[in-house]
């Protein structure tokens, strides 16, 4: 077992540091400064699973919410991370995740080449991911998966059917979490299931805030209520 870098007390004090930028990750220069310090830190200890799966994780919001000419560079380099970090700490499920999310998002954004090039690792990732832990995140596997088989054509193995399973199983985990409800609002407009798809977006707006993932909260509260006045 490797000692990362960030065990060193004034190293953990710098990753406490850039957490805290991350957590006002809805500034988007914060969040740069947060992805930055964890690539200095990558790049100073290479060895170092949290600075590299955090820097895959910082990547992604970037990647979703930078400037659309950097948000591919941003999107490929959180895969590169992830990977550094699943090969550091291969039984441990972050590395796994993010470079699932990364992929995904390349896979919605880029058009089909995209999405046929990441189709099948994204599942692998997001399965490995449950064979470890399949709580992690609150069921964010199940969750990703859930969006995986609404977005892939059933050629290539899509399902609404399974897609919904997956969705409802990660809810077990956080019954009010914004995004799943929020992905499972759409899947239900795609099944002309209206009334249902309201309530779930219902859920979204009125959903509590969750602390550490308040950024997101408000992201999908904002698509929900946009949505919600879209509906006829």
């Amino acid at each position: 077992m490797y000692i990362s870098a960030l065990g060193v007390p004034g190293l953990r004090a710098q990753d406490a540091a850039l957490d805290e930028l991350y957590a006002h990750r809805d500034d988007l220069a914060s969040a740069r400064r947060a992805a930055d310090g964890w690539k200095a830190a990558l790049a100073a200890d290479p060895r170092s699973f949290d600075a590299a799966w955090k820097l895959a994780r910082a990547d992604y919001w970037l990647g979703g919410h930078a400037d659309e000419r950097e948000r591919k560079d941003f999107l490929e380099a959180g895969i590169a991370a992830g990977r550094a970090a699943a090969a550091l700490e291969p039984r441990r499920p972050e590395g796994h995740f993010w470079i699932a999310a990364n992929m995904g998002a390349l896979a919605e954004s880029y058009g089909l080449r995209a999405g046929l090039k990441y189709r099948k690792p994204i599942k692998e990732e997001l399965e490995t991911v449950l064979a470890i832990d399949p709580a992690f995140q609150a069921g964010s596997a199940d969750r990703a998966l859930g969006r995986w088989y609404f977005k892939v054509p059933g050629l290539f193995g899509g399902s609404n059917t399974r897609a919904e399973e997956h969705l409802r199983a990660s809810l077990t985990y956080d019954p009010h979490s914004t995004v799943t409800h929020y992905f499972l609002a759409e899947l239900l407009i795609d099944e002309h299931r209206k009334e249902a798809a309201r309530a779930e977006l219902q859920q979204v707006i009125d959903a509590p805030f969750n602390p550490e993932w308040a950024p997101e909260d408000r992201d999908y509260k904002r698509r929900a209520q946009t949505l919600l006045a879209s509906l006829k």
